[in-house]
């Protein structure tokens, strides 16, 4: 199918919090991580996110170039020529944008984005994402409203972070410590900055203990009851009802959360839960094993030629692939969106 609308977006994002679950949103860096990703969702029978990070972007773009915006505008256009061979819709998203790369990521993608909508075209990105993890709330709120009309003029949806994930991606680094926990009161700060909607729709990732990267057990202490906390005292704000859940949750940082925290945090209003750490992993997995195996075939040891079907790229790519698609099936499965294709 082709990639999603802003319409078929929105309706994803309606269909996921009326039924009660969510979309997992895989980070893609090649044209390779684009197929395995798609290929997942399909297999799982589930819409699904597919997102480019500042330093995917700059990776696709070519090692000597590292240029954000060619390398995103790469993927996308990537994915919306393979996503018309597939049975599920796919949404488009650029992941963690912090402060200092805003001019050089965001804006310019928007400015495109709102250049193509102008035209009558479709955005080139269904969502961005704003990373005001590391200024004050104050601040990260200003920017993200400012971002959020230039979102509505594109026809977009602005993914904002209130709270900080710790851990690292990208180059952004945050402490482990008890800034990790969203309160109340940062949730109410929220909708009295941007709105419950009217003024452009966002995704909010709130933070209840979530680390980017893997750690042993024991090392992350999650609290999924944070976000129950959070909808209740924004409902109160607006006037809503208590059992209202007027934000559109997004879960970072879950590699290695408990099947019960994901279940918890789902009910809690999740949406949307980014996957990058355990899907790098298993792509690159049985690359070291197809290699491990088959070295004197993909090796010219001892002056012998090897084997050219055993070091060909398309070889253990396909082994690549199938294991990440496998893995975006488990997460469609633990989010509870495989089979909810409509």
């Amino acid at each position: 199918m082709p990639i999603a609308t802003p319409e078929i977006y929105a309706d994803m994002l309606d269909r996921a919090k009326n039924g009660s679950f969510a979309y997992p949103a895989i980070n893609i860096t090649s044209s390779q991580t684009v197929t395995a990703a798609i290929r997942g969702f399909a297999e799982a029978g589930s819409d699904g996110i597919i997102q480019v990070s500042t330093g995917g972007g700059e990776y696709a773009s070519g090692s000597t170039i590292k240029d954000m915006v060619t390398g995103a505008k790469a993927l996308a256009a990537y994915a919306e020529e393979v996503a018309k061979n597939y049975p599920v819709n796919i949404a488009l998203h650029t992941d963690h944008c912090p402060k200092d790369k805003l001019d050089g990521f965001v804006r310019p993608l928007l400015a495109a984005s709102a250049e193509r909508v102008k035209a009558g075209g479709l955005p080139i990105f269904q969502s961005h994402m704003w990373d005001g993890s590391a200024v004050p709330l104050d601040e990260n709120l200003r920017i993200a409203e400012e971002l959020l009309a230039l979102c509505k003029e594109a026809n977009v949806i602005l993914e904002i972070e209130v709270g900080v994930v710790g851990g690292e991606e990208d180059g952004v680094d945050n402490e482990i410590n008890e800034q990790l926990y969203t309160t109340p009161e940062d949730a109410v700060a929220t909708v009295k900055a941007l709105g419950a909607g009217e003024n452009g729709r966002y995704l909010t990732a709130l933070t209840f203990g979530n680390v980017h990267g893997v750690y042993k057990p024991g090392n992350v202490k999650l609290r999924p009851e944070i976000l129950k906390t959070a909808q209740e005292a924004a409902a109160e704000a607006l006037g809503l009802g208590a059992d209202a859940r007027p934000f559109d949750l997004v879960f970072h940082g879950g590699s290695g959360s408990t099947a019960e925290e994901i279940a918890a945090a789902v009910d809690y209003g999740v949406i949307k839960m980014n996957v990058d750490t355990d899907t790098q992993y298993a792509f690159t997995r049985p690359v070291a094993e197809w290699m491990m195996r088959n070295f004197d075939g993909v090796l010219k040891i001892d002056g012998e030629v090897g084997n050219k079907k055993q070091y060909d790229p398309r070889a253990w790519g396909k082994e690549a692939e199938a294991a990440m698609a496998r893995r975006v099936v488990e997460a469609c499965e633990n989010l509870r969106s495989a089979g909810t294709h409509a």
